[in-house]
């Protein structure tokens, strides 16, 4: 049995902390929190001093085949299956070491993020979707997912279900990641979407679709999909929020999955086209944020330097730079991050009955959220995976 002080616990949901926490754990779960007082006799006690608590965070969009490099999908065609699961051990493993305790991989190839969580390493919990779905030659193709038509839109989500995935990734738009594809068109019909979602949802596996253009979002939405990464509201040369769509996206149950933030990269600018849609795309998301859209926040790493799988502290700082309070930036990689990837039985919160998946950091991130980066002690499972 384990006791863990602190100065103060941010539980994941309530705005109101719990002062001087001893935290019990025991096999791995959370049996009580109580706000100052002694631990049990005979707990082993660790004093975390003036650190806070928080839930460990959890990536509801990363991708842990990519190594964040200038060329990560050259780099990927370039390893061996073996290679390349050496290097997503060390990618989620930098991820862990940040308080990143849960990751939800939204493409790899040869379903090697399954391999990887069926590992039980001392790593984060991985939760995968496979190959993305896409169109032939369609945005990601060379991680293996191409289909088409409702029967074989199908036939590839009850695949995925077979294989062991944990969610279902629909490629709904073209992305920036892949040359030939456009991110402001769709790949699939409406028709072929809401196979996907209904075969999902038959199958208890919730699904996400990549959307930058307002096509893809319509049709993600209109086909009853669980969340959407991005929603750029791209368009052929630029981006622009459309007032309607936003109202009907906030009226909708999908949550918008906010790719965000970045680790700055002393002498690298963003791609021209990306820094010249920035100011654009962060008058979207403060429309968004205006228009009340249901919100988590992820951070696709591994696509670029700026995005090392490490980043999403800084993702939650962009949240809070784009209007949304320190607060729901913190359930955005807590609590709603754990809702929306159906694990908020047992992830997301401190609170007992839960796993014991905690991250201390030096600072109040109620108050500053830049303290979500000063980690002092990293706890998984109720094991010290990393003390400062």
């Amino acid at each position: 049995m384990l006791a863990i002080r602190a100065a103060r616990l941010f539980d994941g949901v309530s705005a109101a902390p719990v002062e001087q926490p001893v935290v019990l754990i025991d096999s791995g779960k959370i049996v009580s929190i109580q706000a100052s007082g002694p631990a049990p006799e005979g707990a082993e006690v660790i004093d975390l001093g003036e650190a806070h608590l928080v839930p460990g965070m959890i990536d509801a969009h990363l991708h842990l085949c990519f190594d964040a490099s200038f060329d990560p999908v050259g780099a990927l065609a370039a390893r061996s299956d073996d290679e390349a699961l050496a290097q997503m051990r060390e990618a989620a493993r930098s991820a862990l070491l940040a308080g990143i305790t849960t990751v939800r991989d939204l493409g790899d190839r040869d379903y090697l993020a399954i391999r990887l969580r069926d590992e039980h390493d001392d790593l984060p919990t991985i939760l995968a979707a496979g190959p993305p779905l896409t169109s032939p030659k369609g945005h990601c193709w060379f991680l293996g997912g191409e289909t088409e038509g409702v029967q074989g839109i199908r036939a590839a989500v009850q695949e995925r279900a077979a294989r062991g995935a944990d969610v279902i990734k629909v490629m709904a738009t073209g992305g920036e990641l892949t040359e030939g594809t456009y991110p402001h068109l769709p790949q699939f019909s409406l028709e072929e979407l809401k196979a996907a979602a209904d075969e999902a949802h038959r199958l208890g596996l919730p699904i996400t679709a990549h959307a930058h253009g307002v096509p893809g979002i319509v049709n993600a939405i209109d086909a009853g999909f669980d969340s959407i990464e991005h929603c750029s509201f791209m368009t052929e040369d630029s981006a622009e929020a459309d007032p309607v769509l936003l109202a009907k996206l906030a009226a909708s149950p999908t949550v918008v999955s906010a790719t965000l933030g970045h680790i700055p990269v002393p002498g690298l600018d963003p791609p021209p086209r990306i820094k010249m849609l920035l100011a654009k795309l962060t008058e979207i998301f403060q429309a968004a944020a205006e228009a009340r859209v249901k919100m988590i926040v992820s951070s696709d790493a591994g696509i670029a330097p700026v995005k090392p799988h490490n980043a999403l502290a800084y993702s939650a700082l962009h949240f809070t730079e784009l209007g949304r309070t320190n607060l729901e930036a913190l359930i955005g990689v807590t609590s709603g991050a754990a809702d929306l990837c159906r694990v908020g039985d047992r992830k997301g919160r401190l609170a007992p009955g839960y796993d014991a998946d905690i991250l201390a950091v030096q600072g109040d991130p109620l108050v500053d959220i830049t303290a979500l980066r000063n980690v002092v002690a990293v706890f998984k499972d109720g094991r010290l995976v990393h003390n400062q």
